[in-house]
């Protein structure tokens, strides 16, 4: 009796050594219950073990190891933009951080990957695929995403914040993304393998749409060769200018101002807000592209009640709103339109690449002591990932030459044709 006792003892210590009989072991004194697609799974598939156990195993900084075991390659996320934030992070550095060295991790964290759960379920237990709620956590407001499906950020006095709220802000209703409105998601185009990879997309629009040759604009070689396709397709963008951060130190001033980020000690607003087509300069690849600021950051510091750190701009003597950066960034406005702008919009709109002349200027920045001549002036600017257009690629943009006065025609002539088409009885 007392060896088959042993035997059975130690025929139960050998199966709780196996993975699912170590998932009921653990359940004996942690309560929970999985769900979702890993719910079959036993508890040391992701834990690894039961001597060292693995506490959260898809935090960013072990590696996610409990999930790149099975997910092999893609805890290569964490290396790139979405985990690092070195860009935004040098930024920082070089502007406002000079003022304050703690700016970056005090304000800037919470859209830094942490972990594999960021995206698939603030549960490590209920853990499901990523969809576009989880992608809108981060890439929302000011940054590509939202406009996906026509939401564009409010102005930031309070007076503003109305309307429907998604994502924790309220938003401008404007035209969603014609392929937001065929029902084509995130991940569509923007893949885990490519993520991972440190690519922005998985697909390019050629990849799907076939060039026509019935469209005037697309019968243009250089149209095809030197712009990207949401050069011309991008309906609208957000963009911003002027971005202002005023630092409180024992200021009771701060009150004053009802704006949407008033906490702490920083309070942000921005001078003008714009939903329109964006200007357009040269991307990395060298191609026309989109750009807006980001940003043109003024600084100041208020400490009990005024304005302190003086510095001398222009032959001025100035306290408040200090330059600290004027940069502007190409960018991809996921608010592409079959239709376009006419063909002035870029071809007799010099504002569009920042030359706007000055007897053409509405703001009067200079007046207000904010150092830039204009918005709309490349002078003291610059485009960290790509360049202005060079002033002799915008002359032969602006040449109204034969071949660019028979296509204009002819697209005015294709509307004609349309509208009469429809308008007929």
């Amino acid at each position: 009796m007392r060896w088959m006792m042993l035997c059975i003892a130690a025929c139960w210590l050998a199966l709780s050594a196996t993975p699912g009989r170590a998932a009921e072991n653990c359940k004996v004194c942690h309560r929970v219950t999985l769900e979702g697609v890993h719910a079959r799974l036993a508890c040391l598939s992701c834990h690894l073990s039961e001597s060292a156990t693995l506490a959260n195993p898809a935090a960013a900084a072990g590696g996610a190891q409990g999930c790149s075991g099975c997910h092999a390659g893609y805890a290569r996320l964490f290396d790139h933009a979405m985990g690092t934030r070195d860009r935004e992070r040098r930024f920082v550095e070089r502007s406002i951080g000079r003022f304050d060295a703690g700016f970056f991790e005090n304000r800037c964290g919470s859209c830094h990957l942490a972990g594999c759960t960021d995206c698939h379920g603030g549960s490590g237990h209920r853990l499901k695929r990523a969809g576009d709620r989880a992608c809108f956590a981060c890439h929302k407001g000011y940054f590509v995403g939202t406009d996906y499906y026509g939401m564009a950020p409010r102005e930031d006095s309070l007076r503003y914040q109305r309307g429907e709220v998604a994502y924790g802000q309220s938003f401008l209703k404007m035209t969603p993304d014609v392929h937001a409105e065929a029902g084509l998601r995130c991940a569509a185009c923007h893949s885990m393998t490519s993520l991972a990879a440190g690519e922005k997309a998985s697909k390019g629009c050629r990849d799907c749409h076939r060039v026509s040759q019935k469209v005037v604009e697309h019968r243009i070689a250089a149209h095809l060769e030197k712009l990207e396709c949401y050069a011309c397709h991008s309906a609208w963008a957000a963009q911003e200018y002027g971005t202002f951060w005023l630092r409180f130190t024992d200021s009771t001033l701060q009150e004053e101002f009802e704006v949407k980020e008033n906490a702490g000690n920083y309070l942000k607003s921005a001078y003008l807000r714009k939903q329109d087509a964006p200007p357009l300069g040269i991307n990395a690849a060298g191609k026309v592209s989109p750009i807006r600021p980001q940003f043109l950051l003024y600084f100041s510091d208020i400490r009990n009640d005024r304005a302190v750190g003086g510095w001398t701009a222009g032959g001025q003597d100035l306290l408040e709103n200090r330059l600290l950066a004027a940069e502007w960034k190409t960018f991809f406005p996921h608010t592409v339109r079959r239709g376009t702008v006419m063909c002035e919009g870029c071809h007799d709109t010099p504002r569009r690449y920042l030359l706007e002349a000055p007897q053409d200027r509405i703001y009067q920045l200079q007046a207000d002591g904010m150092t830039l001549p204009s918005f709309w002036d490349r002078s003291g600017q610059k485009v960290v990932n790509g360049d202005f257009l060079p002033m002799a690629r915008y002359r032969r943009v602006a040449a109204k030459t034969q071949e660019y006065q028979r296509a204009y025609l002819e697209k005015w002539q294709q509307l004609i044709k349309h509208v009469e088409a429809s308008s007929s009885p």
